[in-house]
């Protein structure tokens, strides 16, 4: 019997989303190849993922746009990310898609976020469990009226500001508490992940915002029988990190600073150029060299707008290290690359391996999709090499 799974994208006019939209209407197509596609590895050829055809987008947005709009800006001027022709192949997709996306909530985002919304586009809420249940409501009609036998949420929107006023709850009943007040502290990614968790749906947070990273939305997700992973996409220079990192430490080399420099010119960046949006990003990046060294260099890691590189990044990183006699030596490596482009095929992978967990009849949080992220919840473990070791080991037991 085939199963139909519904991929729910908050953040879904995006660049990420968007990539996706096209990646998926493209591989339902036959229109492309599976390259940057992890799941498409041999290795995982036995595990009975879901079907690309057996796969349905629908998402939120704070942004009144339509996704065959967002498609052909990523596709137009000189820094095009997709072919042109491609988004007039998948046109009709990205119309079904746009039918399906909702308006979002802002609850606790920033002022930088909610500058990006429209007022007409944006649902008004007066708590957090009014939030919760209006997300639920669009969650529960998009499963109904798409046959869903199942549904993934995936965060792809902006990066919210660390929460300042929060006191962390340990417990589900101290968060469920704190959706009741007209000052309900939690930010919008929490909220759509405790919407997602209540209904048994899996939830996965692509960003480095709270999301579902609260000890209290463990508790949740087991006591739903559901799953989530998170945060933080790793798609370019942390990537390079976590690979290049363990090398060193394996060489016995010591790393004595390493700095790195990122521009880009997407919505993502501009969101960033507020600083207090920046420290979450910031934070997420800079902290896992401590953890795979054994020992804390100097660090330090900046992160640009430049509106005319669109959705291409550029990351200029400069390592100093000492070898052997004290000799002092540098690695610089430039990483170039388009940043949806990089996002879009992991967020598929994402949503299959996670529907695939969810029907082997796991619970809580999926570690062993933490090579996936920056900042991985469950585990300490920032090795590439490690981290995917835990997904080959999970999909051959």
């Amino acid at each position: 019997m085939s199963r139909r799974v519904g991929l729910w994208m908050i953040g879904a006019h995006g660049g990420v989303a968007t990539s996706v939209a096209v990646g998926l209407a493209a591989l339902q197509r036959q229109l492309t190849e599976s390259c940057g596609l992890v799941s498409e590895l041999p290795i995982f050829e036995e595990l009975n993922l879901i079907d690309w055809e057996n796969m349905v987008v629908g998402g939120h947005d704070i942004r009144q746009t339509d996704s065959l709009s967002e498609a052909k800006k990523l596709a137009s001027g000189m820094m095009a990310a997709i072919r042109p022709g491609l988004v007039e192949q998948c046109s009709e997709f990205l119309n079904e898609f746009n039918q399906r996306i909702r308006p979002g909530i802002l609850l606790n985002c920033g002022p930088t976020i909610e500058q990006l919304g429209h007022e007409s586009y944006v649902q008004e809420v007066e708590s957090g469990r009014q939030a919760v249940q209006q997300i639920q409501a669009d969650l529960r009609n998009f499963a109904t009226e798409e046959q869903c036998d199942s549904v993934i949420v995936i965060n792809l929107a902006s990066t919210e500001p660390i929460p300042a006023e929060l006191q962390v709850p340990q417990s589900w009943d101290e968060v469920d508490m704190l959706l009741d007040g007209t000052d309900c502290p939690l930010p919008a990614s929490t909220l759509y992940a405790i919407a997602a968790l209540q209904l048994g749906f899996g939830y996965v947070n692509f960003t480095p915002s709270l999301g579902s990273s609260l000890p209290a939305l463990e508790q949740l997700a087991v006591q739903n029988q559901t799953v989530h992973a998170g945060c933080d996409g790793k798609t370019g220079e942390t990537f390079m990190k976590s690979v290049l990192a363990p090398a060193f430490a394996r060489r016995n080399l010591q790393i004595m600073s390493w700095v790195g420099h990122n521009i880009f010119g997407n919505m993502d960046g501009q969101v960033l150029n507020d600083p207090v949006n920046k420290k979450t990003k910031v934070d997420s990046k800079d902290q896992l060299l401590r953890q795979m060294l054994g020992y804390q260099p100097d660090t330090h890691t900046s992160i640009e707008y430049i509106r005319s590189l669109g959705d291409w990044k550029t990351a200029w990183d400069h390592v100093h290290f000492q070898g052997f006699l004290g000799t002092p030596m540098v690695l610089q490596f430039t990483w170039q690359g388009c940043d949806s482009i990089l996002a879009a095929p992991l967020v598929l992978d994402l949503c299959r391996f996670s529907e695939m967990a969810l029907r082997r009849g796991e619970v809580g949080t999926l570690t062993f999709l933490s090579s996936f992220f920056k900042s991985p919840i469950g585990t300490q473990e920032n090795d590439f090499v490690e981290q995917f070791q835990l997904l080959t080991d999970w999909a051959t037991a």
